[in-house]
């Protein structure tokens, strides 16, 4: 796997995948308060929830059940002194779906977290992580 960043200026860069997508990254902020995109850790704690948002339907999938959207909404807090990683990442995940197991749903997030996500490895090196669901159920609507 290989990236490359650039530093365009002041406190702007961007990334780029070796699959060559593109993101701006950068800490500065302009007159309206805005960053010109995510802070490298926001990207940290994004990549982590996506990494497991993957698994997770990609789990439920493979299980034949009827999922149709999965959101991971984080929660996290970095320590006060440098380097400032994650000490504490709580993931809520919402999975919608037609008829969703709810032990189907649970042992998917549970295997993301415990075995399958890189992210979520790499995170608990340093942090507490805990993590939640919700079953929205789009056959009851």
């Amino acid at each position: 796997m290989k990236a490359r960043v650039k530093w365009v200026e002041e406190r702007t860069f961007v990334g780029e995948s070796g699959s060559g997508h593109k993101v701006v990254l950068g800490t500065a902020s302009s007159p309206e308060g805005k960053t010109p995109g995510p802070s490298p850790m926001e990207l940290v704690l994004i990549g982590t929830g996506g990494c497991s948002a993957y698994d997770v339907v990609h789990i439920l999938e493979k299980g034949r059940e009827a999922v149709e959207d999965c959101v991971v909404e984080l929660d996290a807090d970095r320590a006060e002194t440098d380097p400032k990683v994650f000490t504490r990442v709580h993931m809520h995940f919402i999975v919608k779906g037609r008829a969703l197991s709810r032990d189907k749903v649970k042992r998917a997030i549970d295997l993301s977290i415990d075995k399958y996500c890189s992210a979520s490895a790499m995170m608990a090196k340093t942090a507490a992580l805990t993590h939640d669901f919700e079953i929205v159920d789009t056959a009851a609507k």
